[in-house]
C-alpha cells in the first residue's frame, strides 16, 4: 500500500467536496471502480452479504469474513477505501479487534453504526439502536485501537428511524465529541433534512444514496452545496450487475444464445484487460526465463561435481 493510499482519504473528504464513494462487494468491483476514475470507495457490508452469502443484509457475516474481503480488495486496488464494520461485531472490546483487523487488511477507515447486533440494512424497517452512551464507548475504543490517525472512524447513526431526526443529530454530535472523524446520519427522508445535517452539527459528513431507498436522490452538486464531504452509492454497482445478469440470463434461457443482447455483455478482451491479464502474462514470461536459467545452472553444477 502506497503512502498516497494511506493518507489520501483524509485529504479527500472535506466539507463540501461531496466525493462520490461507490460501493464494492469484492475485488472485481473495486477494480472496475478504480478503472472508472473514482478517488475512493466503500467496501459494502450489504454487498458482501448479498454476493458472498446470497442473503440479505441482516447481520449474518462475520468479522473475519469481512476482513478477508477487505484484504483481497486491497491486493487489487490502490485507491483509498472505507470498510463497513457494521456494529463493530460486538461490544467496545470486540470493536477494537475489528479496528485492528481492518487496518491490517488495508482499509483506510471503518464505518461503525449504533444498531443492536445483529443489525439490518439502513434502509430496512424494524431497526433498533443501542443507547447513545454505548456507541460513544465504541467510538472511543476505536480511536484507542487504531495504529494511525490516518485510519478514519466513520460513526453512523440509524436513530432517525427509531428516535427521530433530532435524536439522530444529537447522536452524531456526541460521536464527534467522542473522537469520530466522519459523521453519518443514515436514511433521512427529506431534502430539508439533508440540508440541516451539516448545518446543525458542523463536521465532516457522509450521506448514503440508495436507489429505491428512503433518502431522496439529490444530485452531487446540491449535496456539495449543503456541505457533505462524501456521497456513498453503496449498492449502485451491485444493483446494476444484478439487473444486467437477470436480463441477459433470461434472454439466454428463452432464446438459446446471446444474440440481441451483445451490448449487455462485456467483450472478452475488455474483461481480460480489466483483470490485468497482460501483466500476469508478462510475469509468466519473466519468471519462466529466470527459471530456465536457474535449472541450466543447477544442471551444469551437477555435471561438474
Amino acid at each position: 500500500m502506497t503512502d498516497t493510499t494511506r493518507t489520501g482519504l483524509k485529504s479527500l473528504l472535506r466539507p463540501g467536496a461531496a466525493v462520490l464513494l461507490p460501493g464494492a462487494s469484492n475485488a472485481l468491483t473495486a477494480r472496475i471502480i478504480e478503472d472508472a476514475g473514482f478517488d475512493a470507495f466503500l467496501v459494502t457490508g450489504a454487498g458482501i452479504a448479498n454476493t458472498y452469502l446470497g442473503m440479505p443484509d441482516v447481520g449474518l457475516t462475520t468479522v473475519t469474513e469481512v476482513a478477508d474481503h477487505v484484504a483481497r480488495i486491497r491486493d487489487a486496488v490502490e485507491i483509498p477505501m472505507i470498510a463497513d464494520g457494521d456494529t463493530g461485531f460486538g461490544n467496545p472490546i470486540n470493536t477494537q479487534r475489528t479496528i485492528r483487523l481492518f487496518e491490517r487488511a488495508g482499509a483506510n477507515g471503518i464505518q461503525l453504526e449504533d444498531q443492536v447486533f445483529p443489525k439490518k440494512c439502513g434502509h430496512f424497517n424494524g431497526k433498533r439502536v443501542i443507547p447513545a452512551e454505548e456507541m460513544v464507548q465504541k467510538v472511543k475504543a476505536s480511536a484507542d485501537a487504531r495504529k494511525s490517525e490516518e485510519f478514519l472512524i466513520l460513526a453512523r447513526t440509524d436513530a432517525y428511524a427509531v428516535e427521530g431526526f433530532q435524536a439522530a443529530l444529537d447522536r452524531v454530535a456526541m460521536y464527534k465529541e467522542a473522537g469520530a472523524d466522519l459523521l453519518f446520519v443514515e436514511a433521512p427522508r427529506a431534502v430539508e433534512e439533508l440540508r440541516e445535517i451539516p448545518r446543525a452539527v458542523p463536521g465532516v459528513h457522509i450521506i448514503n444514496i440508495v436507489f429505491g431507498g428512503k433518502t431522496p436522490m439529490v444530485p452531487r452538486e446540491e449535496l456539495a452545496s449543503m456541505g457533505f464531504a462524501g456521497v456513498i452509492y453503496a449498492n449502485a454497482a451491485l444493483q446494476a450487475a444484478m439487473l444486467a445478469m437477470s436480463d441477459v440470463l433470461a434472454h439466454l434461457r428463452t432464446n438459446g444464445s446471446l444474440a440481441g443482447k451483445e451490448e449487455y455483455v462485456l467483450p472478452f478482451e475488455q474483461r481480460q484487460a480489466t483483470l490485468r491479464l497482460d501483466d500476469f502474462e508478462a510475469l509468466d514470461r519473466h519468471y519462466a526465463v529466470a527459471g530456465e536459467a536457474g535449472r541450466a545452472s543447477s544442471q551444469r553444477a551437477a555435471i561438474e561435481v
